[in-house]
């Protein structure tokens, strides 16, 4: 039997998700019998291929991420939400309360530990998008899994129920809103 191509993608957050997958203990051997990963934070593949799954975890506040993730979105059958930040915007949506060039003004000059402070704007460093968006808000998502971080068990249930052949809905039961 063919294993399931997946590719997982760490955009704006902290990684708690990635970590809560390599948190599965024993039940990661069982679904990595049944995987082959493609473009991960594990891997050093750099390409987005053709893949039966992709999964994000973070939110979008920049157009590299927005161009990231609508490139995965047309190479994979079915895309996941790992976490708050990629099923609703989490904290790094905190920004969008606010205009962004006050969010860089206040970060870049006003700080107190700031001297001589000016906004960057390096080559090659993507612009900030207006306000952060939870995926949904830029493609179009399969399945959600949330939490900060998801607790390892609704991964599991997830790529389980994925691995089945269903589109996981997570139950209450296995949600984590800390």
């Amino acid at each position: 039997m063919a294993k399931v191509k997946v590719a997982t993608f760490w955009l704006e957050g902290c990684a708690g998700c990635h970590m809560s997958f390599l948190d599965l203990d024993e039940a990661i051997i069982d679904i990595a019998k049944a995987v082959e990963f493609h473009r991960s934070p594990i891997t050093d593949i750099k390409e987005i291929e053709q893949v039966d799954v992709g999964i994000v975890e973070g939110s979008v506040g920049s157009t590299e991420e927005e161009d990231v993730l609508k490139e995965l979105r047309e190479h994979c059958k079915i895309l996941m939400a790992w976490g708050n930040c990629a099923c609703f915007g989490g904290i790094c949506g905190m920004r969008s309360t606010m205009d962004k060039e006050d969010a860089l003004r206040r970060g870049y000059i006003e700080t107190e530990s700031t001297y001589q402070g000016k906004i960057p704007h390096p080559p090659g460093v993507p612009q900030l998008l207006d306000k952060v968006k939870a995926l949904n808000h830029i493609v179009k998502v399969d399945c959600f899994v949330p939490g900060c971080p998801p607790a390892p068990e609704a991964i599991t249930y997830a790529l389980t129920e994925l691995l089945a052949g269903r589109i996981p809905v997570i139950p209450i039961q296995m949600m984590r809103f800390d």
